[in-house]
């Protein structure tokens, strides 16, 4: 009996702990800075939100090149919580339009979100 009960309780856990979702949102998926001269470090901030009722992980990010980088959260962002996360850009050998993405591996249900930017980069002696 008791590893029936056992059974039973795990089992109702299970599915509702599968109904709970993180949920992933930012106040702009896409950033376009100024046109920019080469040579220059570029940053943003992006807030991301956890709109779900589970936490949200984030745990690394993918980039084209190293030129990007992103600072990822070190815990987990709860329900109703936002992480500012900064990103940067060096334009250094970047010239003309440049459209960035960073993907971000997550916990949410389409397990990798993306956040871009875009901007102009004016080469060195223009």
């Amino acid at each position: 009996m008791k590893k029936y009960v056992f059974s039973l309780i795990m089992s109702i856990l299970a599915v509702s702990s599968m109904a709970q979702a993180p949920k992933f949102e930012t106040d702009n998926a896409l950033y376009k800075f100024p046109d920019t001269r080469e040579g220059e470090l570029l940053s943003h901030t992006f807030t991301i939100t956890n709109t779900g009722d589970a936490p949200l992980i984030i745990s690394e990010y993918k980039v084209a090149c190293p030129c990007t980088k992103a600072e990822l959260p070190t815990k987990p962002i709860m329900p109703g919580q936002s992480y500012k996360m900064k990103v940067t850009f060096d334009t250094k050998g970047k010239t003309y339009l440049q459209d960035r993405a960073v993907l971000l591996q997550t916990n949410t249900k389409k397990k990798e979100e993306k956040v871009r930017f875009k901007v102009f980069v004016i080469p060195e002696g223009e």
